[in-house]
């Protein structure tokens, strides 16, 4: 796809919150891709200068700016971006974080893999590979192959493997998966809106989605393991409610294997922090409050209507 082709092409999605210079590297990084695509930043309410930058930078052309008036955390973010993208008739929906820095080439590799596919009607969206400031693997954002990929072996002479989930950054969603399957649980707020929306598609979709691995993205965190509540600070372990919460919701709809799944990882952190947490008592606060708020957490997926679309093409439902 060259810089010339269809206006409304792709649309890349930064949600942000208070991390302006990490913002600025972002939109910097997405102004280089050897791909052109407009960049549509979703402020949840900074309180840091965001707004008047951004304001300013809209005016160079190729960024368009929202303040959504609230912290909506990352869900909402990306609830709020994708539809606003979708409504405005873009083919692609390209979606990251703020931290994440693309290689010049990521959204072409992306869109090399969208042709390898046969077109976006082959699959529910793609997921480029995630590396950390080092170039080893971001461990959060690692990919859960499909148990059954070999099924498109002949894929992996071009990168290409299929995959069950992945997190929000970097990935491209044809317009169509979108209209199809809805848009991300905003009442998630944060934590798992992204295992939940990607395996929506993958697994309970039986819709075919994958790693372009030739597509990269450095996630600029501050450092390179997952998440744990027995060890992590204890001035962050307030944010691990909604992993517990969210989670339960998630597996609920996979029937007994994913809820024993879950029961399974439950135990786990609660192993974990009776061995490794320091305080304990308030991360096993946390966690059973998480739990027992997940029990009756039932929140509703939104769907966009085609008609509220500026570009309306029925052929795509």
């Amino acid at each position: 796809m060259e810089r010339n082709e269809t206006k409304k092409a792709v649309a890349a999605i930064v949600v942000t919150y208070n991390r302006l210079e990490m913002l600025r590297q972002c939109v910097e990084a997405l102004r280089a891709q050897t791909t052109a695509c407009d960049i549509l930043v979703v402020d949840n309410a900074s309180t840091d200068g965001t707004a008047e930058t951004l304001q300013a930078m809209e005016r160079v052309g190729k960024i368009q700016y929202r303040n959504t008036g609230a912290n909506l955390g990352g869900a909402g973010g990306f609830h709020y971006g994708m539809r606003w993208a979708v409504e405005a008739g873009y083919r692609y929906v390209w979606i990251m974080d703020d931290d994440c820095l693309p290689n010049p080439d990521a959204l072409e590799k992306l869109l090399k893999a969208d042709s390898v596919l046969g077109g976006p009607e082959n699959y529910g969206f793609l997921s480029s590979s995630v590396l950390w400031t080092d170039g080893r693997e971001c461990v959060m954002n690692r990919q859960k192959i499909a148990k059954d990929f070999y099924r498109h072996v002949e894929l992996l002479k071009h990168g290409v493997i299929q995959i069950q989930q992945a997190t929000f950054v970097s990935l491209l969603f044809p317009r169509e998966s979108i209209l199809r399957f809805g848009l991300p649980i905003k009442e998630f707020f944060i934590w798992g809106d992204d295992i939940e929306y990607t395996r929506r598609m993958a697994v309970r979709g039986n819709t075919p989605c994958y790693l372009a691995g030739q597509s990269q993205v450095i996630h600029t965190t501050k450092n390179n393991t997952g998440s744990n509540i027995s060890l992590d600070d204890v001035d962050r372990i307030d944010r691990y409610f909604y992993a517990f919460r969210n989670e339960a919701y998630l597996y609920r709809q996979e029937g007994i294997q994913g809820r024993t799944y879950c029961f399974a990882k439950r135990c786990r952190d609660f192993l974990r922090i009776m061995r490794y947490g320091k305080p304990k008592w308030p991360r096993f606060g946390i966690l059973f409050k998480g739990i027992w708020s997940g029990f009756f957490f039932r929140p509703k997926v939104e769907y966009i209507h085609p008609d509220e679309c500026e570009i309306h093409d029925r052929r795509m439902l």
